[in-house]
């Protein structure tokens, strides 16, 4: 069966999508840690960071690429954060690639 963040690419679990294009699907998070929480993936299955090669890079860069245009889109003039996480130790939830981009409001320096 097909992971979490590509049945979702598939249509086949809802979501509210923010933006789309050929590489990028991207929609906000059902649990979101700030006030603007879009979740960026790339629309080849990678299970994480540690996957990306040379190969399949562009699928990260058009995620980077596309970064500013949602994030005018959510409205977020004043800053915003991108993270990744990567396996257990990272907190890494669903094993698809995916960039957190959080903003909205003035975030925290650190994690802790």
């Amino acid at each position: 069966m097909a992971c979490l963040f590509c049945r979702i690419i598939e249509g086949e679990i809802p979501s509210k999508k923010v933006y789309e294009d050929e590489y990028v699907y991207a929609f906000y998070d059902i649990a979101p840690m700030a006030p603007v929480h879009v979740l960026l993936i790339p629309k080849q299955h990678m299970d994480s960071a540690d996957a990306v090669t040379a190969e399949n890079s562009v699928y990260v860069a058009k995620i980077f690429e596309a970064i500013p245009t949602v994030a005018k889109a959510c409205g977020l003039v004043n800053g915003y954060r991108v993270i990744t996480n990567c396996g257990e130790d990272g907190c890494q939830s669903v094993k698809h690639l995916h960039f957190h981009l959080l903003g909205g409001k003035k975030l925290p320096e650190t994690l802790a």
